[in-house]
């Protein structure tokens, strides 16, 4: 009997528990991002895009080509992980809609396995695999209207050079998500496995999350610059 108490409860403790750890990461990345840019990978990444759309901006015909094609290659990419994501909601709307059973043998699970908290799994992550299909059509959105802005003929302008860098800012921030949205999505995928392997998984993503997302800054003494390590 205390058994079997274990294994019910260890779903409503660890998941929670997993999910409150990569949360919390992400409020704190949002803290460091918001307060100290410098200090994280997508902030860093800004300042280079920045540097990038000052020069495109100031380019000629023969440039602004080439920059048309970074963009739409970035639209393909953002275009092609939004196909997936849909895609494999459809996958997850049509295995719900057929069959309520996990399709992990419940005799290899050390966890919940009764139905309700299977169709709680389905649901998590078929909500995990729309919101990434959200954030990659609005980050395919923004670098389209980037290709609209930098082909526009009057391109030196302040005011046009400042809604590029902001789209162009709002399309890396957006695919970030959705990226995001499949690591949730892959811990989640786990949780069919048992409560610990999901658990697990979520450790695992916010150590490689911290050692991706943060830099380390030294400062150049010559130029006063500085410099990623």
């Amino acid at each position: 009997m205390f058994v079997l108490f274990q294994k019910e409860y260890l779903d409503v403790i660890l998941v929670p528990a997993g999910l409150l750890v990569i949360f919390g990461y992400h409020l704190f990345l949002l803290h460091k991002y918001l307060h100290q840019p410098l200090r994280t990978a997508m902030g860093c990444e800004n300042k280079d895009k920045k540097v990038w759309v000052d020069r495109i901006m100031q380019a000629d015909k023969k440039e602004v080509q080439t920059a048309l094609s970074v963009i739409s290659s970035s639209i393909s990419a953002s275009i092609y992980l939004a196909t997936i994501s849909l895609t494999l909601c459809s996958l997850i709307g049509a295995w719900i809609a057929n069959s309520r059973n996990n399709f992990v043998p419940n005799e290899i699970i050390y966890g919940d396995t009764r139905p309700i908290i299977i169709s709680i799994k389905y649901i998590c992550l078929l909500s995990s695999f729309l919101l990434a299909f959200s954030f990659f059509v609005q980050s395919a959105r923004r670098f389209v209207h980037v290709n609209y802005l930098i082909s526009t003929p009057d391109r030196g302008t302040i005011y046009l050079k400042s809604k590029v860098e902001k789209q162009v800012t709002r399309g890396g921030e957006f695919w970030s998500l959705g990226l995001r949205a499949l690591y949730l999505a892959l811990s989640l995928l786990l949780w069919f496995f048992g409560p610990i392997p999901m658990f697990a998984s979520s450790i695992f993503l916010v150590i490689i999350f911290y050692l991706h997302d943060l830099e380390k800054l030294e400062g150049d003494q010559k130029g006063g610059y500085l410099v990623r390590v």
